[in-house]
């Protein structure tokens, strides 16, 4: 990853973001930080060749990035303006969130938002409906997006000890960090074949002249499981019942 590369540009724009961060929202630290950490580590995996379509991956990661910088900022604005305009529902949750929530806490929403509504929307953005009539290159494009996992899996240890540098953990947190590894590395895989569906669910509707309405619906069914997660308990238990991702129903 070169200083002038597309993914140095949008990790340098994250950090400017971390660094004027106001002192009433420092819980957003915890996310965004794991966030950019996560994208140099895209950044070497593209170097390092392990993508099949390592532009391709380059371009749809800055995307990916671009919407969550989007949300963000239109939440400060609207800090300032008196009013969440432009914030979608589920990062209006997320951000919305108590600070006294654990750092882990934070991290699992800002996930949960931009994976289970950002990731289809990006996808779409890289990804051209003649694109979707050519099945060796949609099944190029799928070996990629599943090839992310590999690198986010090698990311959950290293992160777990940065979260564990935030702030004490209980005895509780202690016994379930293994578990909380495993069980994370199992939502990437369960989150993403999710996303790959509502991709082609909202590609249908891009064609069928809907895609709004879907779009709405996928943003429905993120902010619910934002929801979700914001109720007291072990979070990551109940992830493990109720699964990570949300699936849109056939239209």
């Amino acid at each position: 990853m070169t200083d002038a590369s597309p993914i140095a540009d949008v990790v340098a724009r994250m950090r400017q973001r971390l660094d004027a961060l106001p002192a009433d929202l420092a819980a957003r630290r915890h996310f965004l930080g794991t966030y950019l950490r996560t994208t140099q580590a895209v950044g070497r995996a593209i170097d390092q060749a392990r993508f099949e379509d390592p532009e391709w991956v380059e371009i749809w990661d800055v995307r990916f990035a671009e919407l969550y910088l989007q949300a963000h900022d239109a939440d400060l604005a609207s800090r300032t303006a008196g009013g969440a305009v432009g914030v979608p529902r589920p990062w209006r949750l997320a951000f919305d969130a108590s600070p006294d929530l654990p750092a882990l806490g934070h991290v699992l929403l800002g996930i949960n938002a931009h994976v289970n509504y950002d990731l289809p929307q990006a996808l779409l953005a890289v990804i051209s409906d003649d694109d979707f009539l050519d099945p060796r290159l949609m099944a190029r494009r799928r070996r990629d997006h599943e090839r992310i996992d590999a690198v986010l899996a090698e990311r959950v240890a290293a992160e777990d000890g940065e979260l564990a540098a935030t702030g004490p953990r209980s005895l509780l947190d202690h016994v379930l960090t293994p578990l909380n590894r495993l069980a994370s590395q199992r939502f990437l895989r369960e989150s993403r074949q999710k996303v790959w569906h509502n991709t082609v669910e909202l590609q249908q509707a891009r064609v069928d002249g809907c895609y709004e309405k879907r779009l709405g619906e996928l943003e429905v069914l993120s902010a619910a499981k934002v929801a979700d997660l914001l109720r007291p308990g072990q979070v990551l238990l109940r992830l493990a019942v109720t699964g990570f991702g949300v699936t849109l129903p056939p239209p």
